[in-house]
Formats: structure tokens, C-alpha cells, sequence
């Protein structure tokens, strides 16, 4: 019974189990140092997964702006989402337009952004039944400006109410018009500065931003036009004596 007594007393004390005051000390030293190895591990891993999202991200918001990105409902929602592929700030964009464009353009160009995100259909020409290329710029020059244009891209490219404009000349509000589908005229958007323009792409899509630098749309550019109204507001105002 002795032997056995004793045994038992070494098992608890191998497994760990209570057999004294030295050893609960011993087991919740162990215990201790595990938990300080453990955290510490954990806590080092976030700290360098952390360090290039943050330089990042004061990239983005030291950009000059005089409005805050997160105050700009159309910079918000270009960021949220991710329509307009530019390694510059949304903001910036969005600034630009309204510090360069006239009253008439920048209207144009900011009613034109309340529909990123409607969905292309065939047609279309209104936020609830989606919008195909034509129905959008229609839409958009109606809606913000009165002029009411020819529903095809290709007549909106030959309308008379609209002067052609040279792509060096381009400003905010112009339509631009370019051949996706092997004829002159066949797809037509709106460029609302910085080389980008806004544009109902095709089915299975929606309104988005695109850059016109890209090869696909400089290969495809037809040309410019331009309404009175924009033109008319960016001439000279004559002084009579």
C-alpha cells in the first residue's frame, strides 16, 4: 500500500495534476510564460500587415483637395464602387471637374455621375429600365441641360444642334464617339475631363468611368461634339463700348 501511495503521488505529479504548493507555482509559471510567447506572436504579425495599407492610404488622402473625400457624394461613391480605374485620387477628379468645367458643363458631368452603377440594357434610356450607350447620353444632356438629342449614337454624331470639336480641344460636357462595333459612330459617352470619360459600355455592364488613354479606346476614337449651350458659355464674352 506504501508503493502504491507513492506512485500515485509521482503520476499527479508528472501529469501535471495538484501534489504541492512548489508545483501549482511551477504549472502556473509554464502556464504564463506560454500565454506571453503566444500574444507576443500574435500582436507581430498585424504591425507589418498594417504597414503598407497605412502608407497607402496617406498617399490617397494627402492629395490636394479642397473637398474632403469622404464629404463628396460622387468621389464616395466612385471610391465605394471601384468604377473609376485611376491611380489618381477620386477626389482630385471630382475637384477638377468642378475648378475647370463652366456652370452648364459641370452640371452636365455631375448629372451624368448620379447614374454609376445603372445597369446597360439594350434601349434603354431612364435609371429604372437601365441605359444603353445612346439612351444614357440622351438622358443626360435632357435632363440637365434641355438639349434633346437624336436617339442613335450615329445621328447624336451628325445632329446639326452639335459642333465637332478636335480631341486636343476636348473639355467636360463633350460627347465623344468611337467605333466598338466595325462603323464610325457606333458608341458614344461623355468626357468629363482628366482623359476619362462616362459611358454605358455594353450588356452585362453598367455606367462606368473609362480612360480614353487606354489602347482599345484610342485605337476606336471617331471624334467630338460639343452643345451650344457649353460652347456658347466657354467663348469669349464680347464688351461693347
Amino acid at each position: 500500500m506504501p508503493f502504491t501511495t507513492r506512485h500515485s503521488g509521482q503520476a499527479a505529479i508528472a501529469t501535471g495534476h495538484t501534489a504541492g504548493p512548489g508545483s501549482q507555482r511551477i504549472a502556473s509559471l509554464a502556464t504564463l510564460l506560454l500565454c506571453v510567447a503566444l500574444i507576443s506572436g500574435l500582436l507581430s504579425q498585424p504591425v507589418h500587415a498594417q504597414a503598407v495599407p497605412q502608407s497607402a492610404t496617406v498617399s490617397v488622402t494627402a492629395a490636394p483637395s479642397n473637398t474632403a473625400e469622404s464629404d463628396d457624394p460622387v468621389a464616395r461613391f466612385l471610391a465605394d464602387k471601384g468604377l473609376m480605374p485611376s491611380k489618381r485620387p477620386v477626389a482630385e477628379l471630382a475637384q477638377q471637374v468642378r475648378n475647370t468645367a463652366t456652370d452648364i458643363a459641370s452640371e452636365l458631368v455631375l448629372s451624368a455621375m448620379n447614374f454609376l452603377g445603372v445597369p446597360y440594357r439594350r434601349g434603354g434610356d431612364s435609371r429604372e429600365t437601365g441605359f444603353d450607350c445612346s439612351g444614357f447620353t440622351r438622358h443626360v444632356f435632357e435632363n440637365s441641360i434641355g438639349l434633346i438629342l437624336p436617339r442613335r449614337a450615329i445621328e447624336q454624331a451628325n445632329s446639326p444642334a452639335l459642333m465637332p470639336v478636335q480631341q486636343a480641344e476636348l473639355k467636360p460636357g463633350d460627347l465623344v464617339f468611337f467605333n466598338t462595333l466595325r462603323h464610325t459612330f457606333s458608341h458614344v459617352g461623355i468626357y468629363i475631363g482628366d482623359n476619362k470619360f462616362i459611358h454605358s459600355p455594353r450588356a452585362g455592364g453598367q455606367v462606368r468611368v473609362e480612360d480614353m488613354r487606354q489602347a482599345y479606346w484610342q485605337q476606336r476614337f471617331d471624334g467630338a461634339r460639343r452643345a451650344p449651350a457649353v460652347s456658347a458659355q466657354n467663348a469669349p464674352t464680347s464688351r461693347n463700348n
